[in-house]
C-alpha cells in the first residue's frame, strides 16, 4: 500500500492544533500506541500563543557519584525529611520542586549539580 507522504505533511501543516490532537487520540487508540511526547513537542511548536515558559519543574535524572551530597541538597531545598529526601535520590528521574521561577530554578539546578546531581528543568 503506497501514500503520499508530501500530501499528508501538507495536510499535517493546514491543521489546527485540535485537529492534530484527535488525529493523535485516533492513531492511539488505533494502533494502540501511547504518543505523549509528541503531542507536547506538537502543542508547543504550533501555537505562538503560549508564549515564553514561565513555570519550571526540576527534576533530578541522576544522582551521580557522590550521592549524600545530593540527598543532603535535595533535602535542604525541598524541607523533606532525610527518608523522604533519599527515596527522592533512589527514584530517579523524579521531580524536585514544582513550578519555580527560571532564576528559583536555575538556582537550585546549580544546588543539585554542585553536590554531584544531574538536573533538567522542565
Amino acid at each position: 500500500m503506497a501514500f503520499d507522504k508530501d500530501a499528508i505533511i501538507a495536510s499535517l501543516k493546514e491543521a489546527s492544533i485540535s485537529d492534530l490532537n484527535d488525529l493523535v487520540k485516533a492513531i492511539e487508540e488505533e494502533f494502540d500506541v501511547s504518543a505523549s511526547a509528541p503531542v507536547a513537542v506538537a502543542g508547543a511548536a504550533g501555537g505562538d500563543a503560549a508564549g515564553a515558559k514561565d513555570s519550571f519543574d526540576v527534576e533530578l535524572t541522576e544522582a551521580g557519584d557522590a550521592k549524600v551530597k545530593v540527598i543532603k541538597a535535595v533535602r535542604e531545598a525541598t524541607g523533606l525529611g532525610l527518608k523522604d529526601s533519599k527515596n527522592l535520590v533512589d527514584n530517579t528521574p523524579s521531580v524536585i520542586k514544582e513550578g519555580l521561577t527560571e532564576d528559583e530554578a536555575n538556582d537550585l539546578k546549580a544546588k543539585i549539580e554542585e553536590a554531584g546531581g544531574v538536573v533538567t528543568l522542565k
